[in-house]
């Protein structure tokens, strides 16, 4: 009697199983069948930003497109800008520590020596806040002095970045006369990339000894203040408000990319029509940052110990694996972009996001919703589509593998000995510095992973 009693309930799960399946593959022929309808009823599921496209995308039930329509204004002429700036509701002035506070510290850092007690004082939100975000005295990062004078008449930028000769500037395509009059165009390198643009493409030189490149501005800051181009990168991306403060918009784009669409059409489309503040890609393969951190490892983006520490830190102060009960359609960033209005509440997010950045690994799309979680729902933005982001670029090849020998680092034992070429001496000092709690219990969640691309 129990023998077939079994048998019945594994033919009921077989069963319930196979009706699952065919339930998704029905729900997946209806949604690419009904997005090609002209149906007014079924045009709201198509709709990237309704709530049943939302639901259905949480749950895996929308086909995953490489490239896809993004549904711009057709004429940048016809772009209405706001007038004034977004008003924040709880963080409404912010200012920055510029002096670091540890005399006992030789040399100035860039990012500071952030205590853990400030950095967990950082994260509660109030009217004014005073935190680090870079930039400190002496610290490193300098522009120079017709650079300056530049950008202070940039309210609305483009910008990117070339650190270490990774890549040479590629020209945006598509600009109308409107963005060129309106956009200032910045390409921030330090002075290896500088020497090798020089090298291998025009660098033309303006009666003010500004340097161009195309519609790019060269912006070179010197004395990198970190021992690895990666962590240099991350200045000028995430601190863009920092670099350029008159900028009341701003769109970054990795070095690496072509720009396909108008700048004032991307404002349109991802901040101004939703009333958002700021904009980033879903990655394609991640949603959880353990697996985004798993394939990072795989990949070798940077030390394999390092990162598990960055992560049994962050699951230790309640990071959990993303699920679809979470708010957001996902944890993970395609950072490649980002498209911000420079509100209080954006900057502060930014420099967060910065110090996470500074005080652990450089591998920012680890740190993005970790900086969400802490602020508990305070910091809204749009995440969108990730065939959206492919639809608004070109991507390009590095003209040179990275260099860091950090990257390549299997065990903790080739960090040991004072001067160790392997030890960044001024970025992750957070991962060589006592942790104000015990990460020996910890035990990271198990990564399923879903693509072998990621």
């Amino acid at each position: 009697m129990k023998i077939i009693w079994k048998r019945g309930f594994v033919r009921l799960v077989l069963v319930a199983g196979i009706l699952w399946m065919l339930l998704i593959l029905a729900v997946l022929s209806f949604h690419v069948w009904s997005c090609q309808s002209s149906s007014v009823f079924f045009s709201v599921i198509c709709n990237k930003e309704s709530k049943v496209y939302n639901f259905l995308n949480t749950w895996g039930f929308v086909p995953q497109q490489h490239r896809c329509p993004i549904p711009v204004i057709g004429n940048p002429e016809r772009i209405v800008i706001p007038e004034g700036r977004t008003r924040d509701q709880i963080v409404k002035n912010i200012s920055y520590v510029m002096e670091d506070e540890d005399g006992s510290q030789s040399s100035p850092l860039f990012g500071g020596h952030q205590s853990w007690k400030q950095r967990e004082k950082s994260f509660n939100l109030s009217s004014s806040m005073k935190v680090h975000c870079g930039f400190m005295h002496n610290g490193g990062a300098d522009m120079d002095l017709v650079d300056i004078e530049y950008v202070k008449k940039c309210r609305f930028v483009v910008a990117s970045g070339i650190f270490d000769g990774y890549d040479v500037p590629h020209q945006p395509s598509n600009i109308s006369d409107r963005s060129r009059k309106l956009f200032c165009f910045l390409m921030v390198v330090d002075e290896i990339s500088l020497d090798f643009i020089k090298e291998n493409v025009t660098v033309r030189e303006d009666h003010n000894r500004g340097r161009w490149v195309g519609i790019w501005r060269l912006i070179l800051l010197k004395h990198s203040p970190y021992d690895e181009p990666r962590r240099n990168g991350k200045v000028p991306k995430i601190l863009t408000h920092r670099l350029f403060p008159q900028a009341q918009y701003s769109i970054w784009i990795d070095g690496k990319m072509e720009l396909l669409v108008d700048p004032l059409q991307i404002l349109e489309r991802y901040l101004w029509r939703g009333k958002n503040t700021f904009a980033i890609a879903q990655h394609k393969h991640h949603r959880s940052i353990y697996e985004e951190a798993d394939a990072n490892k795989r990949r070798k983006r940077y030390a394999r110990p390092l990162i598990d520490l960055h992560m049994k830190i962050y699951y230790y102060e309640g990071m959990e694996s993303w699920s679809p009960k979470k708010s957001s359609v996902s944890d993970v960033p395609e950072g490649a972009i980002i498209i911000r209005e420079h509100t209080a509440m954006s900057n502060l997010f930014s420099c967060l996001w910065f110090n996470e950045v500074n005080l652990f690994t450089p591998r920012d799309q680890l740190s993005f919703g970790y900086v969400v979680y802490r602020l508990g729902g305070a910091f809204r933005f749009f995440m969108f589509p990730n065939c959206e982001y492919n639809s608004l670029f070109v991507l390009h090849p590095h003209t040179r593998e990275h260099s860091s020998k950090v990257e390549w680092v299997k065990s903790i034992s080739e960090f040991k000995g004072n001067g160790s070429s392997m030890k960044e001496s001024r970025g992750g000092l957070g991962l060589w510095t006592p942790y104000p709690g015990d990460l020996s219990s910890v035990v990271l969640p198990k990564v399923a992973r879903t693509s072998k691309a990621g």
